[in-house]
């Protein structure tokens, strides 16, 4: 069903009017309403499943099957981008829409070179042959990418994550769109190449005069690049202003909680309070009937579940959709129960049972015999003790990872040694089971860490697959494990695709701990997850250092996240740690060009956040 058609004032590039979509069994997007004026950028901003995709696919109209629009309108620059003709609105996606995907790799052809496939999309644009070669040129130099004739001739794989979204902004912006969609577009990046994607999208939106819809989960990402915020909910608009209006002064319980989930790069060290329970997915919505945050806020109350909660326009301007909990802001407690001091990891006593010694790897460049050696590790030198969580930070392409791969013996190093509890590590079997024991190490992408095909209780004592263990005895461990990480009871026998994502980082982190190791190597384990998920995650791994004394060497980019967990920081670049040392006294007096960097970085995203 349609309203009404509507006309739009002359700035407003695109609208959208009391949007409704129905699943099998309840509404996905309930009554969206919001405008985009030309040359401004709007946030999209919730937690997984909160719509925020979904409302993109709409303006595709890529709805996935079983989803349908039943009420509103779309109107885009006059025209109404429902109902327009199929061929219509495939010339106009492309031209005058475009959009930049998430996982940029994965957006591009792993087989074709970038300048053939800069070249099949100026041929979809209808430029001649001969026009081609410089328009890609052009569009590399647009997006401020060095030696773009060499870039021209690479693969995606040779490309950092950051170099390929700047390959798809610069086909997004190739055409002199109108619009710009960007799904998660810095999701993953290190704080420099977030920084240079979000510049450079600033710039080109200004340039081109483009309007741009930003789709993220990352609150402070959001403020410090919109100008506009939608926060969405369950499908449902909860607050809608200006992105200061909303930072400065959130209103709505969901808006603060978000906020409080976040970890801060700055100021004394506050225990982060997750949200409780889990956003309905669209068969939990079928039994909702008042506002779909109210399950899970603290200040709800009768008056919430009784029937719709419309969308008041406030006298600030912004827009609100609430009754009971507007302006009451919960105290802070601690939800670890933890002292700061046992929090931020002090445990300065204790006697190192891991240590790298001058540890080195070379690796060969291009194929033999004409390859060169390059030097990806050099000189390492690290002490961790029981019980200490340390962090590990610098670019992409610093080493970071390679380190990881060392430790767990999955690559050969080229010089120096590791030893654990004294003993040195090689690549004998006495050494793998001491690695086996000692050393643990959680992925960052839980989703393809386990296997689809087995049971949460298999799962998480995958570990004991090739050993002798009896099945009750498997079992106990199982049912203990899922109480150590916070999974709720009867989910033993689901599959893994049954959970959400931040169960799934539980898992993953459940089945690390199955021989209750000396360290957990954790690898960007809570880049893109929502703020309440990561949050969780956090105080899950300060609540099993606190039971357990398990240590952890954490690679992020999330500074703010070593900052919340770490005692003691390393900072890579190039292959070695320039700069090392108590986490607050780093991050405080940071005396390396590159530390400081990293930090000017993450600074830019905290002072708008």
């Amino acid at each position: 069903m349609t309203t009404a058609p509507f006309s739009l004032p002359a700035e407003v590039l695109l609208e959208v009017r009391r949007l409704s979509v129905r699943g099998p069994v309840s509404l996905a997007l309930q009554d969206i309403s919001f405008r985009l004026h030309k040359g401004r950028i709007l946030g999209l901003v919730g937690e997984s499943g909160a719509g925020k995709s979904l409302l993109g696919k709409v303006l595709a109209r890529a709805l996935p099957q079983g989803l349908r629009v039943v009420e509103g309108d779309v109107r885009f620059a006059g025209g109404d981008l429902l109902s327009d003709p199929p061929a219509e609105h495939r010339q106009r996606l492309g031209k005058r829409i475009c959009f930049v995907p998430q996982d940029p790799v994965q957006a591009l052809d792993p087989v074709l070179r970038i300048g053939q496939q800069l070249d099949e999309h100026f041929q979809r644009l209808g430029h001649c042959a001969t026009s081609r070669a410089a328009l890609s040129l052009g569009a590399l130099n647009s997006v401020r990418i060095a030696e773009p004739q060499r870039v021209l001739q690479q693969y995606p794989h040779q490309l950092s994550g950051g170099m390929c979204q700047r390959v798809l902004i610069a086909m997004a912006f190739a055409s002199g769109p109108d619009l710009v969609i960007c799904d998660e577009a810095t999701t993953a990046l290190d704080p420099p190449s977030r920084q240079h994607i979000v510049s450079l999208l600033r710039d080109l939106q200004r340039l081109h005069g483009t309007a741009v819809l930003f789709i993220t989960h990352d609150l402070g990402l959001a403020s410090q690049l919109c100008d506009d915020l939608l926060v969405l909910y369950a499908g449902t608009t909860v607050e809608y202003g200006s992105a200061r209006q909303l930072l400065d002064n959130p209103r709505h319980p969901y808006t603060r909680a978000l906020l409080r989930a976040r970890p801060s790069l700055r100021g004394p060290w506050q225990a982060l309070q997750p949200l409780v329970g889990q956003m309905p997915g669209l068969e939990g919505l079928a039994g909702l009937s008042g506002c779909r945050f109210a399950p899970r806020c603290a200040q709800a109350s009768d008056h919430c579940s009784q029937g719709p909660i419309a969308l008041q326009h406030e006298a600030d301007g912004r827009r609100l959709r609430c009754n009971g909990g507007v302006g009451q802001e919960p105290a802070r407690h601690d939800v670890n129960r933890l002292n700061e001091h046992y929090a931020l990891g002090l445990l300065g006593s204790e006697t190192p049972f891991l240590r790298v010694e001058g540890l080195a790897q070379q690796l060969r460049h291009g194929r033999w015999p004409y390859g060169r050696q390059v030097q990806v590790l050099e000189d390492i030198d690290l002490t961790i003790a029981p019980g200490e969580f340390v962090g590990l930070i610098g670019a992409s392409g610093s080493g970071k990872t390679s380190l990881a791969r060392l430790l767990m013996g999955l690559q050969v190093p080229s010089a120096g040694r590791i030893l654990l509890n004294e003993h040195p590590l090689k690549q004998d079997r006495h050494s793998w089971e001491r690695r086996r024991q000692a050393l643990q190490l959680v992925f960052q992408n839980p989703t393809a860490a386990l296997n689809p095909r087995r049971t949460l209780g298999d799962l998480l004592t995958q570990p004991l697959d090739h050993r002798s263990v009896l099945r009750s005895e498997r079992a106990r461990r199982a049912l203990a494990l899922q109480r150590s990480v916070g999974l709720p009871s009867g989910m033993l026998n689901r599959l893994a695709g049954q959970l959400s994502g931040g169960q799934r980082q539980r898992v993953n982190i459940g089945r690390a701990l199955c021989v209750l190791p000396q360290l957990l190597i954790a690898d960007e384990i809570v880049s893109g997850l929502d703020a309440s998920v990561q949050a969780q995650i956090l105080n899950l791994l300060l609540e099993l250092r606190r039971e357990h004394k398990i240590a952890l060497l954490l690679i992020s980019h999330d500074l703010a996240v070593v900052r919340y967990l770490c005692s003691r920081v390393l900072v890579m670049d190039q292959g070695r740690i320039v700069e090392s040392g108590e986490t607050a006294r780093v991050f405080d007096q940071p005396r390396h060009p590159v530390t400081q960097a990293l930090l000017r970085a993450a600074d830019s995203e905290t002072d708008h956040a």
